[in-house]
């Protein structure tokens, strides 16, 4: 099974935090949403940390 990093758009708010925590995964759209740039994760950053820093839960990471 491969791990996989997803943001809920519905939830997002776009604060940023995990843009800030983990700038080779995460980024804001043109929604000022968080999308996902690498879905595995980079392995070099704080994925976990930035996952946890959502304040509304909108990060996960999901196993297929």
């Amino acid at each position: 099974m491969t791990k996989k990093i997803i943001v809920d758009k519905e939830l997002c708010i776009g604060c940023g935090a995990c843009v800030n925590l983990c700038p080779g995964i995460f980024e804001l759209d043109s929604d000022g949403k968080s999308s996902v740039i690498i879905e595995k994760g980079c392995g070099q950053c704080d994925c976990e940390g930035a996952i946890n820093s959502c304040p509304v839960g909108a990060i996960k990471i999901v196993e297929e």
